[in-house]
């Protein structure tokens, strides 16, 4: 007998329709592994958050793409407090839990925006040559900042010049993948720079990871929220503050505009990151 499974499209990191970027979530306890995954790919939005009950936390929650399930998605949990909070499971001011593949994920609402903690990430300096995939990034090498890192969430990051550099980037994807598939490194890319659109921003990010089916994602917490570290451990912030909200700009270039906030205790150790989100579909899915 078919089932009728309602779920939200979301816009994460915006408070306007049609920015930011796009998740699907569903809350339903007796969805299959096969079954998420065919919702996802069905969805074709780079993450949908599949939700349900759990006896280790407030909430169990995966993210899949529409090919694999990941580890750890920003947008797309920012998204899912806010389907929480519509369906007032969700109060502001609070703080809930969310099992997860990345472990027991701390997250709530404060009377500005949506937060999650993420895992802290560490970073290795790239010392070989990296030619090949900067000329598939359409990036010259002198536009690179001196150093590459690679973080523990096997993200690699790197700086550039400017915002012209970043914007005129021309990823050649088929190569890419060829690249990532090729080595252990790193699975994703960030490319950022420090010059921003708004005066306010930290940085500016563009993020590809066409192994995980994503070529452009257009809004990317679990990136934003690393590169606010390794910005920091290099001394690229002015005047840091434990806990003070910076914001790194993201979507422009896909006319999806979406802004992440980001934080971290020094002391603590404690990064997070920091959104809003609009709710712009409801829906009955029959599978």
């Amino acid at each position: 007998m078919p089932k009728f499974i309602e779920i939200f499209q979301i816009d994460a990191f915006t408070s306007e329709p049609f920015c930011g970027n796009p998740a699907a979530v569903v809350f339903n306890d007796f969805l299959t592994e096969k079954e998420m995954k065919s919702i996802a790919a069905e969805m074709n939005l780079s993450e949908t958050a599949f939700l349900s009950s759990s006896d280790k936390a407030d909430f169990n929650l995966r993210w899949f793409t529409p090919k694999t399930e990941v580890n750890l998605c920003g947008h797309a949990t920012i998204a899912s407090l806010h389907f929480l909070f519509e369906k007032n499971l969700l109060r502001e001011n609070s703080e809930i839990t969310f099992n997860t593949k990345s472990g027991i994920i701390k997250a709530g609402k404060t009377s500005d925006s949506y937060w999650m903690q993420i895992p802290k990430v560490g970073f290795t300096k790239i010392d070989t040559d990296l030619s090949e995939l900067f000329s598939a990034l359409g990036l010259k090498s002198s536009a690179v900042n001196k150093n590459v890192f690679v973080g523990t969430n096997a993200y690699l990051f790197i700086g550039v010049d400017n915002l012209q550099t970043l914007f005129n980037l021309e990823p050649d994807f088929i190569k890419i993948s060829g690249i990532i598939s090729s080595q252990k490194n790193f699975s994703d890319i960030a490319v950022y720079t420090l010059q921003t659109l708004e005066e306010d921003s930290t940085a500016h990010l563009r993020f590809f990871a066409p192994a995980d089916g994503i070529y452009e994602d257009p809004v990317t917490g679990s990136a934003a929220g690393p590169l606010l570290l390794l910005l920091h451990q290099q001394n690229l912030i002015r005047d840091f503050s434990d806990d003070k909200i910076y914001k790194i700009e993201q979507g422009d270039i896909l006319k999806r505009k979406g802004r992440v906030g980001v934080s971290y205790n020094s002391k603590s150790g404690v990064l997070k990151i920091h959104g809003n989100a609009v709710t712009i579909l409801i829906g009955k899915l029959l599978i």
